[in-house]
This record gives C-alpha cells, sequence and structure tokens, in this order.
C-alpha cells in the first residue's frame, strides 16, 4: 500500500512537470490530502446487494492531527425519513425525478450502506453511523504526514434508481452505480466536510483506484478507470485500474454494446443498450465525442487520463472520473448536448475539483461555459448565434423575479431547486462569459488556461481563478467577483440622452443598477457610418480596450451618472451600451436612445435583441 502512495507522487510529479508548476507554487492551499483505495465486492443481483472490502492508504497531508475520520454513506439516503427524502418534500419546487418517491417506495426497494468494521493499522476503531454519514473515533489520532491503513467490512442494499445511483433505471438500465461506497470526506483548510447527502454537489479527495467487481458472467461493466482483463465478461469479474482519481463510478448491464474510438492518446467507450430506437444515435456519438474532446484539449488544457466512457445509466446526466451516466433514448442533438456537458465536467470537476458544495458555479457555470462553445463549433460555426445567450437569458429572468440569491449560497441551502439551478448553470457561465466586457474574449481564453495549467488537481477556489483572469489581462477585477458571486446586485446601465450642436455632441449616461461595470458606447450617425468608445471602471487600474474602440476617462463607480463629448460634424442618430451584447444588464431597453420598440425573443440574451426605432 505504501509503494502504491510512492507511485500516485511519482504520478503527480509527472502532471506538474508536463505543465510546467512547481509543487512549491503550485498547491492550494499548500498541502492536499490523499486516500488510494483497493476494493473487491461482489454484485447480488438476486438481493440487489454489495459486500465489500476496502482498504485505504489515507495520507494526512495537512498540518493538523486527526482524532477521528469522516465517511460518506450514500445510499442511506434512498430510505423514508431521510435528509433528501424530507428536503425533496418540502422544497416549494420539487425536483420532478424525487418528489415524494423516496418516501413512496416500499421497503425492499430502500437503500442502504452500512459498515461492519474499520480498523486502523491493524486496530479496530469505534464507528458511529448516522444517516448518510458514519464517523470513525481513533485511539490515536493521525499525525500531520503520517498514513495510516484503513480496512473496512461493509454492505450495502442498492436502492431502487431514483436519484443518479441505483437498480433499474427509467429506460430499463440495470445498475448506475455512483456515488456508492463508504467514501472518505474531504478534509481540508476549511476543515471536516462531512455535508449530508441531500442531492446536490460533493467534494473528494485524490487518490488511486484498484477496484475488483465480482457479477454474473455475461453482465457488461463500464465506468472509471482502466479494464485490466479484457476478458471479464466471460468470467464474471472485473479489474479496474484508476491514478489520481476523486472517485470511482460504473454501471452494469447484460445488454450493453460496446463501441470504442481514440480521441488523440484517450480511448472513448460508449456503452449502450441495443435497441431500434438507440442504435442510430448512439452509432454516431463516438465521432462527435472524439470532436469535443479535442475542442477541450485545445480551449482549456489537455485531458490527463487514458480513457473516458460514457455510459446510459442514471437519471438524466452525472459526471464522474473518466465517466459519466446519462439516460440515452435521446435524439443525436441532444445526446450530443449532454454528453459534451458531461464529458466538460472532466477539466473543471474531475481535474480542478473545486468544491462545488461551496462553489457549485466554478463547476456547474464553467462547465456549461465551455459546452456552449463546444457546442457552437460541432454544430453551428463561429458566425452562429451568441452561444451564451441562452444563459443570460435564464440569469436576468431569474434578477428580475427578485428570488435570486447569491453565488455564495451552499449548493445545498438554495430556498429553491430554480434558484440553484439558475445560479449555478446560467450564473456561472455569465460569470465566465460577462469578464469578455471587463478584459477582452483573448485574455479569458488565456486566463482559462492559466487556471487549469496551475490549479490542476488543486481544488482551487474563486479567488484562484480571479488572479489567474488579473494575471492573463493586467486587470485588478476583486471588485466583478465581489459583486457577481457574493451579492445580487445587477447592471443596469442607460443611455440618458444625448445632445448635438455647434460641430460636437454630448452623450449622457446614467447607472442605476448596484453593480458597476465598464461600458462600451457606439455612436451611430446618419451617413451609416459609426464609432465605438469604451469606459473603463477606475477601479479596474487599466484598460483593455475593444478593437477600434476609443478609450475615453474613467468612471469612478460612485458617481451615478457620466458624460462626454466629441468633436464631430456628423448627425448623430442613434446611441448603443454594449453593442456586442457581453454584458448581461437586466433593462436592455435603456441601452439605446432614442428607445426602442422592443419584441421580445425568450432565447436571446437581452431584450434588446430585435428593436426597431419608434417613428
Amino acid at each position: 500500500m505504501l509503494e502504491q502512495v510512492k507511485k500516485a507522487a511519482w504520478i503527480a510529479a509527472c502532471w506538474l512537470g508536463m505543465v510546467g508548476i512547481s509543487p512549491a507554487s503550485a498547491q492550494y492551499p499548500g498541502w492536499q490530502q490523499r486516500a488510494d483505495y483497493t476494493m473487491d465486492v461482489q454484485l447480488d443481483t438476486a438481493k440487489h446487494g454489495l459486500t465489500g472490502h476496502t482498504v485505504i492508504a489515507f495520507t494526512n497531508n495537512s498540518p493538523d492531527e486527526l482524532d477521528r475520520l469522516h465517511f460518506h454513506l450514500f445510499f442511506n439516503a434512498f430510505r423514508p425519513g431521510s435528509m433528501m427524502d424530507v428536503r425533496s418534500r418540502n422544497i416549494v419546487d420539487p425536483d420532478r425525478r424525487v418528489g415524494s418517491r423516496i418516501y413512496e417506495l416500499p421497503e425492499d426497494e430502500w437503500g442502504s450502506s452500512t459498515v461492519s468494521e474499520l480498523t486502523v493499522d491493524g486496530k479496530a476503531a469505534a464507528i458511529e453511523h448516522d444517516g448518510t454519514l458514519l464517523t470513525a473515533f481513533l485511539d490515536a489520532p493521525v499525525a500531520p504526514g503520517a498514513t495510516v491503513e484503513l480496512e473496512l467490512d461493509w454492505e450495502a442494499i442498492v436502492p431502487r434508481q431514483i436519484r443518479r445511483s441505483g437498480w433499474m433505471n427509467s429506460e430499463g438500465v440495470e445498475y448506475s452505480m455512483t456515488q456508492w461506497f463508504p467514501k472518505l470526506c474531504e478534509y481540508d483548510h476549511w476543515g471536516w466536510h462531512t455535508d449530508p447527502y441531500v442531492g446536490r454537489e460533493f467534494h473528494g479527495i485524490f487518490g488511486n483506484y484498484d477496484v475488483t467487481i465480482s457479477a454474473p458472467a455475461g453482465y457488461v461493466i463500464g465506468g472509471t478507470g482502466v479494464l485490466q482483463n479484457p476478458d471479464a465478461s466471460d468470467k464474471g469479474v472485473w479489474k479496474f485500474k484508476a491514478e489520481n482519481v476523486l472517485d470511482f463510478a460504473w454501471a452494469a448491464d447484460p445488454d450493453f454494446v460496446k463501441e470504442t474510438v481514440q480521441a488523440g492518446r484517450v480511448e472513448l467507450n460508449c456503452y449502450h443498450q441495443s435497441s431500434p430506437d438507440l442504435d442510430s444515435a448512439w452509432s454516431a456519438l463516438p465521432e462527435y465525442a472524439a470532436r469535443a474532446m479535442a475542442f477541450f484539449n485545445e480551449l482549456i488544457g489537455p485531458y490527463p487520463y487514458p480513457q473516458y466512457s460514457i455510459i446510459q445509466g442514471g437519471d438524466g446526466g452525472m459526471e464522474y472520473p473518466m465517466a459519466t451516466l446519462i439516460t440515452g433514448n435521446r435524439s443525436l442533438r441532444s445526446l450530443v448536448g449532454v454528453t459534451v456537458h458531461e464529458m466538460a465536467h472532466s477539466w473543471f470537476q474531475a481535474v480542478l475539483a473545486t468544491n462545488e458544495s461551496l462553489y457549485e458555479f466554478m463547476d456547474e457555470g464553467m462547465t456549461s461555459y465551455a459546452s456552449s462553445l463546444c457546442m457552437q463549433h460541432l454544430f453551428a460555426g463561429p458566425e452562429a448565434k451568441d452561444p451564451f445567450r441562452y444563459a443570460y437569458a435564464g440569469y436576468i429572468r431569474q434578477a428580475q423575479s427578485g428570488n435570486e440569491e447569491p453565488l455564495s449560497t451552499h449548493a445545498d441551502h438554495y430556498s429553491t431547486n430554480r434558484g440553484y439551478g439558475v445560479a449555478a448553470y446560467s450564473k456561472g457561465e455569465v460569470l465566465i462569459a460577462q469578464l469578455r466586457a471587463v478584459i477582452g474574449p483573448d485574455a479569458v481564453d488565456a486566463g482559462l488556461k492559466d487556471y487549469y495549467r496551475r490549479f490542476a488537481f488543486k481544488h482551487p477556489g474563486p479567488i484562484d481563478l480571479m488572479r489567474c483572469m488579473e494575471r492573463a489581462s493586467g486587470i485588478e477585477l476583486d471588485w466583478y467577483f465581489q459583486y457577481f458571486v457574493y451579492s445580487t446586485h445587477q447592471v443596469d446601465y442607460a443611455v440618458e440622452s444625448f445632445v448635438q450642436g455647434d460641430g460636437a455632441y454630448t452623450i449622457n449616461l446614467q447607472k442605476i443598477g448596484g453593480m458597476p461595470m465598464p461600458s462600451t458606447v457606439e455612436v451611430r450617425f446618419e451617413d451609416g457610418s459609426s464609432e465605438r468608445f469604451f469606459i473603463p471602471l477606475r477601479m479596474m487600474r487599466g484598460a483593455v480596450v475593444p478593437e477600434g474602440a476609443t478609450l475615453l476617462e474613467d468612471w469612478p463607480w460612485v458617481d451615478p451618472n457620466y458624460a462626454f463629448t466629441q468633436r464631430d460634424d456628423r448627425r448623430v442618430v442613434g446611441v448603443e451600451l454594449d453593442p456586442a451584447g457581453w454584458v448581461a444588464d437586466v433593462d436592455g431597453v435603456n441601452d439605446v436612445f432614442p428607445r426602442a420598440v422592443v419584441e421580445e425573443d425568450e432565447s436571446s440574451s437581452k431584450k434588446k435583441k430585435r428593436k426597431r426605432r419608434k417613428n
């Protein structure tokens, strides 16, 4: 087991060498825990049961002594009275996949996860089960820098598939095995992360996985890791190995067929049930998946694992290291869309591995940003509509509703499912896309690459992302993240008026909303020509001027009004703020002067996208 720890350190060193970052400068917050798993698991398909023996080499890289250890027991959420059940039945807008389904499960479809014995370096530890968590109390604490060997004997009953994991999903896939084993909780600079499982995001420790799964002969299993024995289906014993991953997921069904393609050095595996309704779209999927892999490698950085599996299963789409489970009875466009989104998680959730519970927007939002660009690349091309228009529209509607909650809200604690969804996905996507209006698209691209290069396998947070964008642009961005992450202040700027005479014109602007933003102003003339100006915020301490624009004096955020005058004989006929549509301004109507009559287009990012002048 200690040899595995040494090997893990070597792999990490190789990765750091590949991306050009030294261990001393790349750590966040300067250390990472390590947990290497060896698991031997038997699947009883008659009882939907699991029997497992797990050995974990746990290295405490923190500066603290740990006198107890905590584990997740996810399957205990799938029984009446669990926190997931109560939350699902009491939230005002329940997830349609859950609702009261857990409460109504017959007892023989409940889930359970129980550890019968846990030892630390061969000595039994007292254990305490508490819903979806287990605590082990240690006779001697794990010292900083020490490695201990944990052994667990455990049993589980696989629940009827409701949320992410279980047996017999809606499309008849027999086993969707995600969040299925006793998993060591993360301990970092925040302390222990012992969030009960209520259905949202999660956090984990990097480590190597050596997993043996015994199942009835004839079953086909796909998941995290590299299969070590190609004849596994005949013998019913499947051996997988995965290095430097957060988790291990798999799915099993006797009717799975597998298609494999190469995406550069990465093997892409697609598992699905063979049927006339599925075969056409799933046969076309591997080519799209390979193109998506190449796109993300270019946009973000190199995918570090040797394989990736796309598996029919689960309850929609859910990401795990080296694998995703997605429902498969979809049109080709829908199948590619969910695959692209879940694949993009491989960079943000699986490698960067931000704590999703605290900063869900840094996984879901950044994944949505990357997948929107990828779908444009795959289906529409660079001249198509703004790929972020749906995210902008969703965020603006929520902001206008008065029900928005800040992005800093813990993922489990949003008042509504809609509030969580819009914040994590839509506003999180806008967070990155809107930076184009502040530092320019080239700096956003460079900052994203730098972020991945610096913080792969480091669990970064918002400040790390912000600093990468600052380095790429030379612009101070603390104000941007403070407003957009930690408040619900909105952007609303207006063109108040323009006045022309004596060979000059004056434009009057107004800041109405609580969030400041730099402004790009387009002035249109009667002869059909136009001119653009860029007004940075004083607190940016610099400016990245859009191509073709003229830089004007800074706008202090405390001043609600701003005016500028230009000498020009041409007759001004109109003024517009943010002509590129990069700012999530909640009132697009007052962005133009004279005011326009707006024809609403719900698919556009701003209401002003289709307008006509008043007579």
